[in-house]
């Protein structure tokens, strides 16, 4: 039996210098099944998205070992709004179970609540995800709903849930 050794994870900000291990995480089986990528995408079309971050989006990575592994991006809401962020994150097929998740969400959740004046933090998983389900439990998100249907995943439609974590209390 293999022993997974823990290496330490660094969290910092996505440069555009990072696109081609970012690349590497979406050729991964689990990272396209347990997200809403698709296969096949093109290194070009990755490197644009990398390079090219949509208005409104703090992207965060993972590093191990000198090599992006992780990557989580928050979409800030406008106007009305702009309390809240929708997160997305991936972690690379050879690294998943190996505190990378974890790190990723700490470093979110620090940004969201203590720098951007986030209360709310939102996202969508499949319902068949359970070690993300598991991750995302951990740090307080809770399911609000149920998405019927939401995607089509290997040839079938696949349910998911909306989960939120709301902070409530005053941070001072």
């Amino acid at each position: 039996m293999t022993r997974r050794v823990r290496r330490p994870v660094i969290v910092r900000g996505q440069e555009a210098e990072d696109w081609e291990d970012i690349a590497a995480i979406f050729e991964g089986e689990h990272v396209i099944f347990g997200t809403l990528q698709l296969p096949y995408q093109s290194r070009d079309a990755i490197r644009d998205r990398v390079e090219n971050p949509r208005p409104g989006t703090r992207a965060l990575v993972a590093v191990v070992d000198g090599r992006v592994v992780g990557s989580l991006g928050l979409e800030v809401g406008q106007g009305r709004q702009a309390h809240t962020a929708h997160l997305g994150m991936m972690v690379h097929d050879s690294y998943q179970g190996q505190g990378v998740g974890t790190a990723l969400m700490e470093a979110a959740i620090r940004l969201a609540e203590g720098w951007l004046a986030i209360t709310r933090l939102e996202l969508i998983v499949y319902t068949d995800n359970e070690p993300a389900l598991a991750l995302y439990r951990k740090f307080g998100f809770e399911i609000e709903g149920t998405l019927h249907e939401f995607a089509f995943r290997d040839g079938r439609y696949v349910d998911a849930y909306l989960m939120a974590r709301v902070r409530t209390e005053d941070p001072s």
